[in-house]
């Protein structure tokens, strides 16, 4: 299994994923090989992916969206062996459509937060990486996989542009920010060198060890950043009482759509998929998209 793991490893990199997702995936895909060898079962029986489904919900107690996560990646391992012919059929997406369907609740219960609690949670942040990355968070609407992928490269300040990493949900990689974005990103970048411990590392926001930061500590980061402005609880089992880094893209949304901005610029900054036949005729110019994002995205004043 060790040079089959490390032949999926090549195809995901070849596949062009971000060497976050790679990291990830492969995390996921061990986990549940070392797993299986533990009990002695056979790896690719759909009877163990249901055990192990069983033991990460019941004995880890892995949160839902965790579980789905770790099932989605190892659904890329079905899909290389399926593609590789040393399986038959690929098992998960029937498991997956069975068992990990969810039903999401008609009510939403994602915090949306005002600007000036925005403001807020960005001024009771001290460390300089961590306000940049909330700065870009709330101004940009990216996802944290999106966020942590940044190269310095991508960033370009006099023009106030991100080019993001292609990935398979985004349809378009261009956002923007604005200029007080852009000072507290100057500070990070000015820091940065000082913390930089790996000759060559081109990452935006580097880890305390200087290599690029993990999703999963941007989660962290943003619960407490919000926990110190009295917006998340981690005590509370509401979900209304939580603020994670989704809500940062759920405020970014709903503040332009108040602020008057055209959904469909909203939409092309999202990157959302232009679903109707309409959306196939529709150029938008970029340029037009950052006259009216500098026009209507709120300032924080920080």
């Amino acid at each position: 299994m060790t040079k089959l793991l490390s032949d999926f490893q090549q195809d995901l990199e070849l596949r062009g994923l971000t060497k976050n997702t790679i990291y990830n995936t492969v995390g996921s895909v061990r986990a549940y090989l070392c797993w299986s060898e533990s009990q002695r079962a056979d790896p690719l029986s759909i009877e163990n992916l249901l055990a192990y489904l069983k033991y990460i919900r019941t004995e880890r107690s892995l949160k839902s969206t965790t579980v789905e996560r770790h099932f989605q990646r190892i659904g890329l391992w079905f899909e290389f062996l399926e593609e590789m012919r040393l399986i038959e059929s690929n098992p998960m997406p029937r498991l997956r459509k069975r068992y990990l369907r969810s039903y999401k609740d008609p009510v939403s219960h994602r915090r949306l937060i005002s600007v000036e609690e925005a403001a807020r949670m960005v001024r009771a942040t001290i460390d300089t990486r961590d306000r940049a990355m909330l700065m870009l968070l709330f101004k940009t609407g990216v996802r944290r996989h999106e966020l942590v992928a940044l190269d310095v490269d991508d960033v370009d300040i006099e023009k106030l542009s991100i080019l993001l990493k292609p990935t398979p949900k985004r349809s378009n990689r261009i956002v923007y920010f604005d200029e007080e974005t852009a000072r507290v990103l100057r500070r990070w970048l000015f820091v940065r060198s000082s913390r930089l411990k790996k000759r060559g590392e081109r990452a935006l926001f580097l880890s305390r060890t200087g290599t690029r930061m993990r999703a999963d500590t941007v989660f962290k980061i943003v619960a407490k950043a919000a926990e110190r402005a009295g917006l998340h609880d981690p005590r509370s089992n509401r979900p209304e009482d939580h603020f994670s880094p989704h809500c940062c893209r759920h405020w970014f949304t709903t503040h332009l759509i108040r602020s008057g901005m055209p959904r469909d610029y909203i939409k092309w900054l999202r990157g959302d998929a232009m679903n109707e036949a309409i959306d196939i005729y529709n150029h938008i110019d970029p340029e037009d998209v950052k006259r009216s994002y500098l026009a209507h995205i709120p300032m924080l004043g920080v």
